[in-house]
C-alpha cells in the first residue's frame, strides 16, 4: 500500500494535517496557486531546528554546526532524489523560484548571447519568467521572441516550433500557468528545443508539488521552483542545472561560502551548486523544504490530482451556471486552478465580498499581464485549488458569488 493512502478521498482528515484550519475553521483557502499551507510536520522540523539545530553550515568544526551542515546537504540529496534528478549536485538552493530564473538569466545564458540572437518565451510566462528575459534581452541586443496561445488557452506548439532556430539561446517555459491553469507538455516542448540543439528552462513553480518530474527521463537543462508553494517556508527555492552546464555556472553574488581561494590577484570559486550559496543560506528553510517533500511522498500524487481535476471540474461547472461569470481560458489539459470575471464587478471587490464569508482567493493581474492584456481582461479573480479542499469549499464559493451577485448587481 502507498504510504499515506488510507486518507487519501477525505481531504478533511488532510486538512487535520494544517493547523492553520483549526486557528480558523471557517477558512476557505483558494489560494493555493500564491502559496500553500504548510503542515504541522514541517513546522516542527522548522521550530526543532531553531531550538535545538541552529549553527551556519560549513565553516563550523564543532558539532551543531557539522549537524546542520549534514542536514542542510541530506536536503539537497531529498530534493534531488524527489526530482530524480541524475546526480545530487544538480541541485542549488535559492531564494526562490523567481531568484532561480535570473541566476539563469544572467550567470548562464548571458555569457553566450551575442547581437542577433533570440530568447523564446511564451505569452502564459509569469513575470518571474518573463521579465527577466526582457531585461536580458534588451540589454545584450537580442530579440524576445514570445510564443502565442490558441483561444481556449493552449500554448501554439507549432509557433513555438517555427519561432526556435539556430539563433535561440534559450527557451523558457512554464509548466502549469499560474492564470489559466493550463498544462503544457513540456516533454514534447523539450525535444522540440533539443531538436534544434537549443537548452530550456521548466517554471515548476505550480507543478512541483502534485506532478511527479522525473529530471532524468525529462532531460531538460533548467529548472525551477519554491519552497513555499510545495507546502514549504517562504524564501527558499530551487535550481536545477543539468550536469551539463555546471562549468558554465558563474556565481551571481560574491561573498562566503562560495570560495575555494581568495588572493590579491584574485579568486577561485568553488564549483556549481555552491558557487551559488554566497553568504549564510537559509538552513532551516531548506530543511524546511526537505521535510515537506517527505509529507508529500506520504501521498499516492496520481490519485490526488485525480480527485483534484474532478473537483475543478465541478468548481468550473458550479461558477459557469452563474449567470454574469465568465470564465477565463478553457484549456484541453488544466490543473486546479481557474480564473474568471463577474459582469459589474472589479475583481478586488470580488475578492473583499468573498473575504468577508472567509473565503481567500486571488484578484488582480496574477503577474500574468502580457497574458491579460492579450485575452482583454485588465484582472481576473482566481481560485486555486489544493490536496485540503472539498466539495463544501466549492459549494461556498459557488453560493457566496451568488449572495454577492442578488445583492450588489
Amino acid at each position: 500500500m502507498v504510504e499515506g493512502r488510507k486518507i487519501l478521498g477525505d481531504p478533511a482528515a488532510i486538512k487535520q494535517q494544517f493547523p492553520i484550519f483549526s486557528e480558523y475553521p471557517e477558512l476557505v483557502y483558494l489560494d493555493n496557486a500564491a502559496t500553500t499551507q504548510r503542515p504541522q510536520q514541517v513546522i516542527n522540523r522548522i521550530n526543532n531546528f531553531h531550538q535545538q539545530e541552529n549553527a551556519t553550515i560549513r565553516r563550523g568544526v564543532y558539532q551543531l554546526s557539522a549537524r546542520a551542515t549534514q542536514e542542510f546537504e541530506a536536503a539537497r540529496s531529498t530534493v534531488a532524489n524527489f526530482f530524480k534528478a541524475p546526480q545530487d549536485d544538480c541541485i542549488a538552493f535559492t531564494q526562490g523560484a523567481t531568484e532561480s530564473v535570473n541566476i539563469v538569466a544572467r550567470s548562464i545564458i548571458k555569457e553566450k548571447l551575442k547581437p542577433g540572437d533570440n530568447i523564446v518565451v511564451s505569452l502564459m510566462e509569469h513575470h518571474a519568467n518573463f521579465v527577466p528575459w526582457q531585461m536580458l534581452s534588451q540589454a545584450t541586443s537580442t530579440e524576445l521572441r514570445v510564443v502565442p496561445i490558441t483561444e481556449s488557452g493552449d500554448l501554439d506548439l507549432d509557433k513555438l516550433n517555427s519561432l526556435i532556430d539556430s539563433r535561440t539561446a534559450v527557451v523558457a517555459i512554464v509548466h502549469i500557468s499560474n492564470t489559466l491553469g493550463t498544462i503544457n507538455p513540456i516533454k514534447v516542448i523539450t525535444q522540440m528545443a533539443h531538436a534544434k540543439e537549443v537548452p530550456i528552462l521548466i517554471d515548476a513553480a505550480q507543478s512541483a508539488t502534485l506532478y511527479p518530474i522525473n529530471l532524468t527521463e525529462l532531460d531538460c537543462d533548467f529548472l525551477v521552483c519554491s519552497a513555499h508553494k510545495m507546502f514549504g517556508p517562504f524564501g527558499v527555492g530551487v535550481l536545477y542545472v543539468h550536469p551539463r552546464y555546471h562549468r558554465q555556472v558563474q556565481p551571481y553574488n560574491y561573498g562566503g561560502g562560495i570560495i575555494r581561494s581568495v588572493k590579491v590577484e584574485g579568486t577561485e570559486f568553488l564549483p556549481y551548486p555552491h558557487l551559488l550559496e554566497a553568504g549564510t543560506p537559509n538552513v532551516a528553510g531548506v530543511i524546511g523544504l526537505a521535510e515537506a517533500i517527505r509529507v508529500i511522498k506520504k501521498f499516492d500524487r496520481e490519485s490526488l490530482v485525480k480527485q483534484l481535476h474532478k473537483l475543478t471540474q465541478i468548481a468550473r461547472q458550479k461558477l459557469a451556471d452563474i449567470e454574469g461569470l465568465s470564465l477565463v481560458g478553457n484549456p484541453t489539459l488544466s490543473s486546479s486552478i481557474i480564473s474568471f470575471s463577474l459582469a459589474g464587478m472589479h475583481p478586488h471587490d470580488v475578492a473583499s465580498f468573498l473575504n468577508e464569508d472567509h473565503i481567500a482567493v486571488r484578484a488582480g493581474q496574477h503577474c500574468t499581464q502580457p497574458l491579460l492584456d492579450y485575452l482583454g481582461w485588465p484582472a481576473t479573480v482566481r481560485v486555486s485549488l489544493s490536496i485540503y479542499n472539498n466539495l463544501q469549499d466549492v459549494d461556498r464559493l459557488a453560493d457566496s458569488l451568488r449572495e454577492m451577485k442578488d445583492f450588489l448587481i
